[in-house]
């Protein structure tokens, strides 16, 4: 993962659960409609088998990363699929520091202060809020406040109708994964529809430029 690129769209997709079948298709989708950056989740069902499958597909047309991983075990397994970015729910102190080590841009959650700020002493590349809905926009610019440098990454509610008020509230990315990669639209290969949603993303994001 190039961090600078990323930072030019601070824009993450999560993608969970999806067969293996779909992962061509859904990366054309993502590539079409102008998303650069995506994980899978590693608890996903033979979730390194995705990630080699999505980076032989996107033949670098996308940075793909490896969410949830909570453990040494699932890390090993993710750089070894070819995941170049690791993303967990909560801060995983042994996995945030071989990251570190190894110049792995790595996104370890937090939400309250105390623990967004241990996130982010231990090396965090950005802290990823999650679940942001709860606290929404407002709890960004308050943490902001005191934590002016940590870069924050909002995970959880965030919509092409909110998103600005997050990166205008402090967010420095964004990131969405169910209400995109929807399991219905999954289960009836609705790319069309799933391309749709992106792009709507695309555009709010373009219309705060």
């Amino acid at each position: 993962m190039n961090i600078e690129k990323f930072k030019k769209l601070p824009i993450l997709g999560i993608i969970r659960g999806i067969e293996a079948e779909a992962v061509e298709p859904l990366v054309e989708t993502i590539v079409s409609s102008g998303l650069e950056t995506i994980e899978i989740a590693m608890n996903s069902k033979g979730a390194p088998d995705l990630i080699k499958k999505a980076v032989s597909s996107a033949k670098g047309r996308l940075a793909i990363g490896a969410g949830t991983v909570v453990d040494r075990k699932l890390l090993k397994s993710a750089l070894d699929a070819g995941a170049t970015f690791i993303v967990m729910p909560a801060l995983v102190p042994d996995v945030v520091k071989d990251c570190v080590k190894d110049g792995i841009p790595v996104f370890p959650g937090a939400l309250t202060p105390k623990e967004i700020s241990e996130a982010w002493d231990a090396g965090a590349t950005m802290v990823k809020v999650f679940p942001s809905q709860f606290f929404g926009p407002a709890y960004f610019k308050e943490v902001k406040g005191p934590y002016d440098k940590v870069r924050l990454l909002a995970c959880g509610g965030v919509t092409p109708g909110n998103m600005g008020e997050y990166f205008s509230s402090g967010a420095d990315a964004v990131a969405f994964g169910a209400s995109v990669f929807r399991k219905d639209w999954l289960a009836s290969a609705d790319y069309d529809s799933i391309g749709r949603r992106i792009e709507e993303y695309m555009q709010s994001y373009r219309r705060m430029a």
